[in-house]
């Protein structure tokens, strides 16, 4: 069914089948002829063809009386459409020489059937010139679609089954799934005696001589892996070019984003290592557009969702475009900020990522303070400025927002407070200014921490200075004393 151009040689085959086992050949014209049906319902035209050939063949062959070919002409032609004649003509084709011999009068009334449909004309012209191509064929008696090939000839006594297109048909789908046989033993003998009849005493001669010859081939295959061999290393990077080529041509011709993660994950094989190139060229094609497409996000999201090793990659992709967006023109830095704003806003990113940002004025250049306003109000867009605000005030995440919310120095906070009030997003920084607004206590309360610290260390230094004083003044008064004395 998947190769209709090779449906005579594996009609030929079931022939074969059905001389030895017509039980087989019965179960397989049933499922043809199911699917058939099924085809025909669904109105899928090549599956259609691909089972209408088939029994044609199988109808040739003898496999199936010709009785299932009149019935099919029959229906395909009760209500003619474009694509029904059409099959009708392709089967007719096939098993028309058949037919010409076996009921000459049943081709005469398809026959008629075409004619008319010709003569009422509601069909395309190019159905009536194939029709007209087939009057042609029969009137050359079907040369060039014999109905068996000389070749495909190999079986003398044939048996057909006589199948329905009105009966109900069982597809036996049980013994697709195996279970135990309790008389394996005696059918497994009985298989044994049946396989010499039919390939004869000579297979077991020539099985033992292929065993011989495939010790001896794998005695030359050891010896030979022993010998050692010479590796090849390709420093040019053809392969990685080619895996970027692909990747490239497999985004740019997929219709939507699903389309791209499936061919992206299913087609191309990446060696161990190579997935931080699937993320480097995705940044890659969406920085190259005009402007930012949300295709490129859903693709991004996507494969951050099924696999955590394309997450972290997006993770160091996120690092080295911050440190190296001074090196990006203004579309593309909007293009890439924007994309990791989406992975953010649908968590396909974690938002610990953000650590890697540190808003100051001595640590920031004009090119990532674009980047990050750009980030922010695509985050604002997305969640609203209530939910980013939450997000932000995560008491779990704090120590990650430590540098996007500096509080070590006033001048870093005040420049954090100007810049997202600058962006219009000042509403999250309403911690922060309260922070700002209570510093100078908090100063006040560690300057006087200090101070009662080290006046508590001056006055035990003064008790200890006043005991040397007072030491000092009894020794000198003592030799004073004796001086007089003296």
């Amino acid at each position: 069914m998947a190769s209709p151009g090779f449906t005579d040689v594996f009609a030929a085959l079931v022939a074969v089948i059905n001389s030895k086992f017509p039980q087989v050949a019965l179960i397989l014209l049933k499922r043809v002829v199911l699917q058939l049906k099924r085809a025909y319902k669904r109105n899928d035209k090549p599956q259609l063809l691909a089972a209408v050939k088939f029994i044609a063949h199988l109808v040739n062959q003898q496999v199936a009386e010709g009785i299932i070919d009149l019935e099919l002409v029959a229906i395909l032609l009760e209500n003619p459409t474009d694509e029904s004649v059409e099959v009708a003509v392709v089967f007719v084709t096939e098993c028309g020489a058949f037919l010409q011999d076996v009921t000459p009068k049943g081709v005469n009334g398809i026959f008629d059937g075409f004619r008319g449909i010709l003569h009422e004309g509601d069909i395309d012209k190019r159905v009536q010139y194939l029709i007209e191509d087939l009057f042609v064929t029969r009137k050359e008696k079907f040369q060039g679609h014999p109905a068996v090939r000389p070749e495909l000839d190999l079986v003398e006594e044939k048996y057909s089954h006589d199948v329905s297109l009105d009966q109900e048909l069982d597809p036996e789908t049980s013994i697709d799934v195996f279970s135990p046989d309790p008389d394996f033993v005696d059918k497994e003998e009985k298989y044994e005696a049946l396989k010499k009849e039919l390939l004869g005493e000579e297979s077991e001669d020539e099985d033992d001589g292929c065993d011989d010859s495939k010790e001896d081939n794998n005695e030359e295959e050891d010896d030979d892996s022993e010998e050692e061999e010479m590796r090849i290393r390709d420093e040019t990077e053809t392969n990685l070019v080619d895996l970027r080529r692909t990747i490239y041509l497999t985004i740019m011709s997929s219709v939507d984003f699903e389309e791209a993660g499936h061919k992206l994950l299913n087609n191309i094989k990446l060696e161990p290592g190579q997935e931080m190139e699937l993320c480097i060229m995705i940044l890659e094609c969406c920085s190259q557009e005009r402007t930012y497409l949300r295709y490129y996000g859903l693709l991004g999201q996507r494969l951050c969702m099924i696999n955590k090793i394309h997450q972290a990659n997006f993770e160091k992709c996120f690092v080295q475009q911050y440190a190296m967006s001074h090196r990006l023109e203004t579309n593309k830095l909007h293009n890439v900020a924007t994309f990791f704003a989406h992975l953010l806003g649908t968590d396909a990113l974690p938002w610990h990522v953000l650590a890697y940002i540190r808003l100051t004025e001595e640590d920031t250049t004009s090119s990532s303070r674009i980047f990050t306003k750009i980030l922010f109000l695509k985050l604002s867009d997305d969640l609203g400025i209530k939910e980013l605000n939450e997000r932000l005030q995560d008491s779990a995440m704090q120590e990650s927002f430590e540098s996007i919310f500096p509080k070590d120095n006033p001048k870093n906070t005040r420049f954090a407070i100007n810049f997202f009030t600058a962006i219009g997003l000042g509403g999250i920084t309403e911690n922060l200014r309260e922070y700002l607004k209570n510093m100078p206590r908090l100063i006040m309360q560690k300057q006087k921490q200090v101070a009662e610290s080290e006046s508590g260390s001056d006055s035990s230094g003064s008790d200890s200075d006043s005991l040397s004083c007072s030491s000092s003044d009894e020794s000198d008064g003592g030799k004073r004393k004796r001086r007089r004395r003296a």
